[in-house]
């Protein structure tokens, strides 16, 4: 065999040999480009769903509570929609350990070893948010955790009794909101946004 036909062969074995590797490579680049588009879609589909299984349990509590707070609010001219926004923020729709163990929606604390439980919280102290430990009251049912937050507005604080004045003469919900910021019922800053953020978010004016 002449030289200038080895040659020629051993061009042609490596010719063939690098499409024979860069098929290869196409082939590998689409097989992971889909198996990375197969988790990232899987991974969306799980966001999704625990989104909507989400979603779902939040509605559920809702409609747990929902008739509960109307029954308490509507006879002193509350709005249900705040209550509801209220316990649905403060218990983190009833996933929170004091509404899931004590029946708590709203964080009423207690001093009576009896009827509280030691627990640890957050809350908004001279600007920022800190850690704190205290005791907090512990119900039978989310029936007597709403009818005491109701209770709260109408009767007032053992200092104050007027202390929830402007909440039980607002006459909507959102100035009911404002109003609990204005008697000093909320630590955190935020604290009525949030709640229009729920009574929108869920049209909890139906309940009104």
């Amino acid at each position: 065999m002449s030289r200038r036909r080895r040659q020629k062969n051993i061009q042609y074995i490596i010719a063939r040999a690098f499409a024979i590797c860069f098929t290869l490579v196409i082939i590998l680049s689409g097989f992971l480009y889909w198996r990375q588009q197969t988790v990232n879609n899987e991974r969306l589909r799980q966001a999704q769903l625990e989104k909507e299984q989400s979603l779902q349990s939040k509605e559920k509590f809702i409609k747990v509570v929902a008739p509960i707070a109307q029954r308490a609010d509507k006879p002193y001219g509350l709005f249900p929609s705040v209550t509801i926004a209220q316990a649905c923020l403060e218990s983190n729709f009833g996933q929170s350990e004091l509404s899931r163990k004590y029946n708590n929606l709203f964080g009423v604390k207690g001093t009576d070893p009896n009827t509280s439980r030691e627990l640890t919280t957050s809350e908004f102290v001279n600007d920022h948010w800190e850690t704190v430990t205290g005791r907090f009251r512990v119900y039978d049912t989310y029936e007597e955790s709403i009818e005491a937050h109701t209770r709260l507005f109408v009767n007032g604080t053992t200092w104050n009794r007027n202390q929830y004045q402007h909440v039980l003469t607002a006459k909507d919900y959102a100035t009911q909101v404002q109003a609990l910021e204005t008697d000093g019922y909320a630590t955190d800053p935020g604290y009525a946004k949030k709640l229009i953020d729920i009574i929108k978010e869920f049209n909890l004016t139906q309940y009104d």
